[in-house]
């Protein structure tokens, strides 16, 4: 990998930001890309690197904004005979710089782990410390006495629940496990993270109480509905370890769902969203296209330069009406 992409790669995982790396695995003369070269593509849709011509770039960023809204890895040929390089497993897209070459390019996403954030000291905070980091989350424990020696597996603490919670990228899967020890801080803190998942450990006659506390604090009612109790899936958990268990079992199942519901809806921008460039074929997304053109009242787009200047030149071969091409 090109040192400024490695660069680029640790920055965005030091902010917690997801991206995709391409590499280019497979080539066929007389692609200009060789084996090996790297691009990354950011979450916005910003690519860095090199993959060939730029007639590759909006198509591998389009999967790659798909490859981080699915979660999974894919590979994409671009051939200039797509018809004929249909293989299982791999996508295939239309090439359309003029070398006439093909190229197979591997999209990985790279995504941050998920934030865990547990408040309190008691035997089930711990064991859910070690089970969520056993399980890849990044676990934040909140409590003033919060430290190494009861959570070695913590990666950071949140000592101070009067101050904000530190930066935590996305929305947490949060748990409060005080057990009798500031339960109303810890919900009112965990809630002012707006966690994907909030669950409480302790009975319905404590969490009623809880609720009332916090309503009188001026906590919308709204805010506390979302609060789950009690935390995790009903299994039969008694020891502290199995009620850690239990509410992993519980973030599991609900990310799962979300997970199959978000892969339904589109990933990227509807099919109005985008274009088909007027000289190549090739699917332009509107909101990022670099290559543009008006004729007779109407917008082109383009998937590179060398296709918006062929259409301007003779914009009728390409079926534009009328005349006055500006770019």
């Amino acid at each position: 990998m090109r040192p400024d992409l490695l660069i680029l790669a640790a920055d965005l995982i030091r902010r917690e930001e997801p991206f995709a790396l391409a590499t280019v695995v497979r080539r066929q003369p007389a692609s200009s890309s060789q084996a090996g070269d790297m691009a990354l593509v950011s979450a916005a849709g910003e690519f860095h690197g090199w993959l060939g011509g730029s007639c590759t770039q909006p198509t591998v960023v389009r999967e790659a904004l798909r490859a981080l809204a699915d979660g999974k890895p894919r590979l994409i040929a671009l051939s200039p005979d797509p018809g004929s390089d249909r293989r299982p497993g791999v996508l295939v897209y239309p090439m359309t710089c003029h070398s006439g070459g093909s190229v197979d390019i591997y999209i990985e996403p790279v995504s941050p782990p998920s934030r865990f954030l547990i408040f309190g000291l008691s035997p089930v905070a711990r064991a859910l410390c070690r089970l969520a980091k056993a399980t890849g989350y990044a676990v934040d424990v909140a409590d003033p006495e919060a430290d190494r020696a009861r959570f070695p597996e913590a990666d950071r603490f949140w000592t101070d629940l009067g101050k904000p919670a530190p930066p935590l990228g996305s929305r947490p899967f949060a748990v409060v496990a005080t057990m009798g020890e500031r339960d109303e801080e810890a919900v009112a803190a965990a809630l002012s993270t707006e966690p994907a998942y909030l669950g409480v450990v302790a009975s319905g006659k404590r969490f009623a109480q809880i609720r009332e506390t916090l309503l009188a604090r001026g906590v919308p009612d709204s805010a506390i509905s979302r609060v789950k109790n009690p935390a995790g899936l009903d299994i039969g958990a008694q020891t502290p370890e199995e009620i850690a268990v239990s509410i992993l079992a519980e973030i599991v199942e609900k990310r799962r769902r979300e997970a199959r519901v978000s892969t339904r809806a589109p990933a990227l921008p509807a099919a109005s969203g985008e274009e088909r460039d007027p000289v190549c074929g090739m699917m332009v997304e509107v909101a990022s296209a670099r290559h543009r053109a008006e004729v007779g009242g109407r917008s082109y787009y383009f998937c590179c330069g060398g296709c918006r200047e062929k259409f301007l030149a003779a914009p009728e071969r390409f079926g534009a009406a009328g005349s006055g091409a500006r770019a």
